[in-house]
């Protein structure tokens, strides 16, 4: 009976600090937006509307859900190990552009998505070794490492969409890739498709890994205690490299999604616009989500919400953009907090032990 209670307890006191800090983050937001000279719930409504209103919007706040769910989990797998990695909007970038090159070549329906997907999620895993070798060869920070390859990649595939894989007739974009390299839509006139499942898969095998294998004992063994778990025989280097390829196949799926499901031409657009900060975006849902990989479904579908409701409070309400990027900032801030402090409180834990 007490093991029953303390599972429920675990449960539910971070969903409970969870909605307090939601409550907390509108009504500081609900405060700006009053300040500015606008009616806070007109706002907040024009957002619930925008965002869950009806099935469209359901179908889209979903579709924005998955990519930054997928990066969430990049970030999440490395918090397990004791990693703070935020290489995601890299591996993104580089498995977006992946996607284009295999989406843009003849391959029969069925093996082309699958092909397509594959090579995307593989070129993010290859992105996310160097960061991983860095970091068991000559202890180089992750933190250090990851942003710096996120710049590279970034770079890399600016290059890419504005030269070698430009659209002549549409110089502002990449050349899109076939039909039969796209995620079939799920609800005609949305960007949903059928990734939605994939996502939830991913999740939740993430979570089976985590928690149920070997391999996912060691993991969070080693990011609770290093010096028992390395004392106890586990390969530190085998759960980092574990846990940076495994993210690096999330972040690249993550940007796969972009190219060949959410995207109006099925393409890249030139600024990387249709790809820059889902990985910084997932940052925010792990952390909401507690860095579990079940929560982060629920955390996900809530920062979907708020990018499909933003418009519609900009519409609806006539609130500004700017001042609409100001409420999304502070209600996923004040959403963050008790994870932040609770990785702070286990870091410093950690450097005791």
């Amino acid at each position: 009976m007490n093991r029953v209670a303390d599972r429920f307890s675990r449960v539910l006191k971070p969903l409970a600090e969870e909605v307090i800090a939601v409550i907390a983050g509108l009504l500081v937001g609900a405060l700006f937006i009053t300040v500015c000279g606008y009616d806070p719930i007109e706002a907040y409504i024009a957002m619930f509307q925008g965002a869950f209103g009806g099935v469209h919007q359901l179908a889209e706040t979903l579709a924005a859900a998955i990519p930054i769910l997928l990066t969430g989990l990049t970030f999440a797998i490395c918090v397990k190990v004791g990693l703070f990695n935020i290489g995601a909007e890299g591996q993104a970038y580089i498995g977006a552009v992946a996607a284009v090159l295999i989406g843009a070549q003849s391959f029969p329906y069925g093996v082309h998505l699958l092909a397509a997907v594959f090579v995307a999620m593989l070129a993010g895993a290859l992105w996310s070794i160097p960061p991983a070798l860095l970091k068991i060869s000559r202890g180089v920070h992750e933190v250090v490492s990851t942003i710096m390859l996120n710049w590279i990649a970034f770079y890399l595939v600016y290059y890419l969409a504005r030269g070698p894989l430009v659209d002549a007739s549409r110089p502002e974009k990449t050349v899109s890739v076939s039909p039969t390299s796209r995620f079939p839509i799920l609800i005609e006139g949305t960007t949903l498709t059928a990734v939605l499942f994939i996502g939830v898969l991913f999740a939740v095998a993430l979570y089976i890994v985590l928690w149920h294998t070997p391999l996912g004992y060691e993991m969070r063994s080693l990011g609770l205690n290093p010096n028992a778990s390395k004392f106890a025989g586990v390969s530190y280097n085998k759960a980092v490299l574990s846990a940076f390829v495994l993210g690096g196949f999330t972040a690249g799926l993550a940007g796969a999604v972009q190219i060949l499901g959410r995207s109006p031409t099925y393409a890249l657009y030139g600024d990387l616009s249709n790809i820059v900060n889902i990985g910084f975006d997932g940052l925010a849902v792990a952390m909401i989500g507690r860095n579990h990989p079940l929560g982060m479904i629920l955390s996900s579908i809530f920062f979907g919400g708020l990018y499909t409701g933003a418009r519609w409070m900009q519409i609806l309400a006539g609130v500004p953009l700017e001042l609409v990027r100001i409420i999304e900032g502070i209600i996923v801030i004040a959403t963050a907090i008790p994870e932040i402090i609770y990785m702070i409180k286990r870091l410093g834990a950690r450097r005791i032990a």
